[in-house]
């Protein structure tokens, strides 16, 4: 039986598309996709995130856990509310669940991990705490009275609009740099996102989401689903787990050596195997130059060997096709390449693995 999030019939009664995604009943658009991308890049838009998993991490060896536990450096964190992206690696050096870190005190942490992982990730967390047997309390706030719900409002106007349905969070929140959060009443307030706009990832309590989804629909923010969420974040040039990377791929071949701490004495999961393997691919952005589209697990022919499509999709703000791809570790941006699409070999450019971000096309 797929999951519900508490938003679930309030989707329902938008008329929302329904699918499974990982287990849970989620909206893919509530009539036009693209209408829901552009919405997101020029004015503004909001997502159903309560599916992905809030967890505090906390005790005496919270901050020892987090410096083991994730690639990245969690020291790096001094100022309450400053969150680190990250991922959690298996001992071979591939992916778990990439991740988000937000520092709260060196006794308090909050981590949000994927939908579709969470289990896993829990799994894992448990096994190494019961190894390292360490003081620490890993709590995930998805049910029971510390439930939370988790909305993204994005795009230009997303500030405008949330400060227009909850104007005393304004003064906290209005000089907020990037990759921050903050703890405004019941609300956890945070710069992040995942659409390449500006806006808010706003946590609440479970119990109080629907009416505040509603109030936002009131302001004139609109609904999106996992199809632009999507189409935006490819755009962006940020990784899906499952697609981009999984636990049998190296951080340092999905685009993500900027979040490993290789510097450090630090030791941490993963570690020893990213050190004698090092990095085998890279991971860049293609633009098909012929007519078609550019999909997942498509090959690609280059000089320098085969790579492979990771995500690819049509792109709504480049009107052209576009995708993240792992390839050789000799090609270099500017070259053109062939993508195999059905028997046929296709030209597409090699570019910067970001496309569109703050509503312009960069690619």
């Amino acid at each position: 039986m797929t999951k519900q999030t508490v938003l679930n019939k309030a989707h329902r009664a938008l008329n929302a598309r329904m699918v499974d995604f990982g287990g849970w009943d989620m909206p893919v658009n509530y009539g036009s996709q693209i209408e829901e991308h552009h919405a997101v890049r020029n004015d503004c838009g909001m997502f159903d995130v309560s599916h992905m998993c809030a967890v505090d991490v906390t005790g005496a060896d919270a901050k020892t856990f987090l410096l083991r536990l994730i690639a990245n450096n969690v020291d790096k964190l001094k100022v309450p509310g400053k969150a680190l992206y990250s991922a959690m690696l298996n001992e071979a050096g591939g992916v778990v669940d990439d991740l988000i870190v937000y520092y709260l005190t060196d006794t308090h942490y909050r981590v949000v991990i994927n939908a579709g992982t969470a289990d896993k990730d829990l799994a894992w967390m448990d096994q190494l705490l019961g190894q390292w047997q360490l003081d620490v309390s890993v709590i995930p706030l998805r049910e029971g009275p510390k439930a939370v719900a988790m909305i993204a409002v994005q795009g230009p106007q997303a500030k405008a609009k949330v400060w227009q349905v909850l104007p005393e969070v304004k003064a906290a929140t209005e000089n907020l740099a990037p990759f921050f959060g903050t703890q405004i009443g019941q609300f956890f307030i945070a710069t992040t996102g995942y659409t390449g706009e500006d806006g808010f990832e706003i946590a609440l309590p479970a119990a109080k989401a629907e009416d505040f989804w509603n109030a936002l629909i009131a302001a004139g923010v609109r609904p999106c689903g996992l199809g632009a969420r999507d189409t935006l974040r490819l755009e962006a040039g940020m990784n899906l787990y499952g697609q981009d990377m999984d636990e049998t791929v190296s951080p340092l071949d999905a685009g993500l050596a900027w979040t490993v701490d290789l510097k450090s004495e630090r030791d941490f999961v993963g570690k020893a195997a990213l050190l004698a393997n090092g990095q085998k691919a890279q991971f860049l952005g293609l633009k098909l130059l012929d007519k078609g589209v550019l999909r997942a697990h498509q090959k690609v022919v280059t000089s320098q060997g085969e790579g492979e499509i990771t995500s690819g999709t049509f792109s709504p703000t480049l009107e052209q096709s576009i995708a993240l791809a792992r390839l050789p570790l000799g090609v270099a941006l500017g070259d053109t390449v062939q993508v195999d699409i059905r028997g046929k070999l296709l030209n597409a450019q090699v570019v910067k693995p970001v496309f569109a971000r703050h509503g312009k096309a960069l690619a």
